[in-house]
């Protein structure tokens, strides 16, 4: 076996639990034997050496014309997305649960397989035995009110890691819209309950993410956080002027703060002309990371795959084409210790000075 495909992958994102909420009636297969659709089933996990990663509770927004062509419009560049309304919190909150529901329901069905894990010795010990292990992470926090009791509630079920904000707006803050070319400087920052929110989860002990929070956000994040600064999802705005892309000033913030980025496979994030298509080499994926770790160091850059949320690039297709990437790094000039901190040290690094 090549050394890159033996290299085990902590990710930082993917929306399977949004692939499980659409069609309930299979998740069986879904998930515990797959169907070949998708980026995700547990076979391909265990197939492409993920070892777990962060699973998102994403309320989708209701399906209108705009919405809808979404995907058309981001293969015809320069665009600029219209942002969803608004999702209720009554709402939100009963899709959130019912997507926690299907993350335990994982772990029940795999009998043993797979595991929900809340601190870093459950990470630690779950790869040892070789089991696929889930974070519990909210993409927009909808499903919070602004007394912020649903953050206890959804802590005490896992809940890990939160990002105030998926793009549209909510209580707590503004997110960038899905723009190109386009700054992340889009709008307001955090409202007062967003500042009672981050810290309240610094008090849990709850990762803050900063992917899909305009440049404002980031910045009020940034002056009242006691943790590091972390955007599981996210690229270099240098490479591919995405208003979803931190600019070097944001990565430099993220590097004095000791945290981390985990490089987006999203095709639109990682090409240099902003467009959807898979058709793609290695190179955006090099570009991208060569650049982050220019800026944030070796020790402070990861993979935050977007699996089952995003178009990638067609080299690595799914899960199963991970250990594909991980040897086009290694080709690059990666060497074993670098592709390790990539794959899992370097999360595993972040999440223990988190929690």
């Amino acid at each position: 076996m090549n050394k890159a495909n033996a290299i085990p992958v902590l990710d930082g994102h993917n929306d399977f639990l949004l692939r499980l909420y659409y069609a309930p009636d299979r998740r069986e297969r879904l998930w515990l034997t797959g169907e070949g659709r998708g980026h995700l089933d547990l076979p391909r996990m265990r197939a492409g050496g993920f070892a777990g990663g962060f699973f998102a509770i994403y309320v989708p927004s209701p399906p209108t014309p705009e919405v809808l062509d979404f995907e058309r419009m981001m293969d015809n560049p320069p665009y600029d997305l219209p942002l969803p309304a608004p999702v209720p919190t009554a709402q939100a909150q009963a899709v959130a649960l019912t997507m926690a529901g299907h993350l335990l329901w994982m772990q029940r069905s795999s009998k043993g397989a797979f595991r929900i894990v809340h601190d870093v010795a459950g990470i630690e010990a779950a790869m040892r035995q070789g089991i696929v292990f889930g974070i519990m992470h909210m993409e927009g926090a909808e499903a919070i009110a602004p007394d912020l009791d649903a953050l206890h509630s959804f802590h005490a079920m896992g809940l890990r890691s939160l990002g105030p904000v998926w793009s549209r707006p909510t209580a707590f803050g503004h997110g960038v819209p899905f723009s190109f070319p386009s700054s992340p400087d889009t709008g307001p920052g955090l409202t007062d309950s967003g500042k009672r929110l981050i810290r309240e989860c610094n008090a849990l002990k709850i990762l803050v993410d900063l992917s899909h929070l305009n440049e404002k956000g980031f910045d009020d994040v940034a002056a009242i956080s006691d943790a590091p600064l972390v955007a599981t999802h996210s690229n270099a705005h240098a490479v591919t002027p995405s208003s979803r892309n931190l600019t070097d000033r944001q990565l430099r913030m993220i590097a004095e703060t000791d945290g981390m980025v985990g490089l987006n496979f999203a095709t639109v994030f990682l090409r240099e002309d902003g467009r959807r298509a898979p058709e793609i080499g290695w190179e955006p994926v090099l570009r991208h990371l060569d650049h982050l770790i220019a800026i944030l160091g070796e020790d402070r850059v990861g993979f935050g795959s977007d699996f089952d949320g995003a178009t990638v690039p067609e080299g690595i297709k799914d899960v199963a084409g991970l250990p594909a990437m991980l040897q086009a790094l290694r080709q690059h000039g990666y060497d074993d210790g670098l592709l390790e901190k990539l794959a899992w040290r370097n999360w595993l690094s972040v999440l223990r000075r988190t929690w």
